[in-house]
């Protein structure tokens, strides 16, 4: 399969009306942001492109925000934000009243305003999962025997941050959907409303909407990520076109940072069955 790389965004965004950026892995890693990358966005916005950034951080639109101020990423680089928080307070209100929390304290926005208790795990009616307690110390292997109770118990587990792992700095650690996949293996019923699911592209598009005066075309909106089972898988259900980060999460997978093999890129993307548009080392 051949794959076009190209040099920068503006090489095909007048292709589209409007942009999906992921986050996480594409404007930064957690610790500091990459400056080109947020000038491409910007310079797309002022093209009067729709830039709505689409990521699965556990919590709502407005800490997520203040997140990427801190960190350098200015409000002139996207029109919206849309989180995997944001949406998962629906699953949150229809399954639950009394949850058991797992995941870090300053996570706990995502239940600002919804009628719900936190409560203990043998009074709990539901789980609900923004990541490990401690994403530093622990892994999830850490977890096998809570999921185990939980599953014994038949609880629906509510995932706030469907991904796998994320960057921060020059490491990995793990998220949310590691401990959902291990309590899906189990058997148990898992929720999940952020990427690579629908709920969160519905959502992107309605604010895509707003920002535009109209909703764009499918066939129009180009997805921007760096993670297979989410931007990627996420894109290609969807119907969006993809333009892909490979100096991602799974770099070492076909190279070295910043520098992939270009077959071994290739064969990765294929074995997934993604084709995207494009690629972009980092986005540019």
């Amino acid at each position: 399969m051949a794959i076009r790389e190209i040099n920068a965004l503006a090489d095909i965004a007048a292709d589209y009306d409007a942009i999906f950026c992921d986050v996480w892995g594409v404007l930064h890693n957690g610790v500091r942001s990459w400056t080109p990358a947020w000038k491409a966005l910007a310079r797309e916005r002022e093209a009067g492109r729709a830039v709505v950034l689409i990521t699965n951080a556990p919590r709502p639109k407005g800490p997520v925000c203040e997140q990427l101020a801190l960190l350098g990423v200015p409000d002139e680089a996207f029109d919206d934000v849309v989180t995997s928080g944001d949406v998962t307070r629906a699953l949150i209100s229809q399954n639950a009243r009394m949850i058991f929390h797992i995941g870090p304290d300053r996570d706990m926005s995502l239940y600002d305003g919804i009628d719900v208790e936190m409560a203990e795990e043998r009074e709990a009616s539901a789980v609900v999962c923004t990541g490990l307690f401690d994403d530093d110390t622990e892994s999830p292997a850490d977890y096998h025997e809570i999921l185990r109770r939980l599953r014994a118990r038949d609880l629906p587990f509510i995932c706030a941050n469907p991904d796998i792992v994320v960057e921060r700095g020059d490491r990995l650690v793990y998220c949310a959907g590691a401990l959902a996949k291990d309590y899906g293996q189990l058997g148990g019923r898992t929720l999940i409303a952020g990427k690579p699911h629908a709920p969160i592209y519905r959502e992107a598009m309605a604010r895509a909407a707003s920002v535009l005066g109209r909703e764009p075309d499918s066939s129009r909106v180009l997805a921007i990520g760096d993670g297979m089972t989410t931007d990627v898988k996420g894109a290609m259900d969807f119907g969006l076109d993809l333009l892909f980060i490979s100096d991602g999460i799974h770099s070492r997978e076909y190279g070295e940072p910043g520098k992939p093999d270009p077959q071994r890129l290739a064969d990765h993307l294929d074995g997934f069955g993604a084709h995207p548009v494009a690629t972009m080392t980092k986005l540019r």
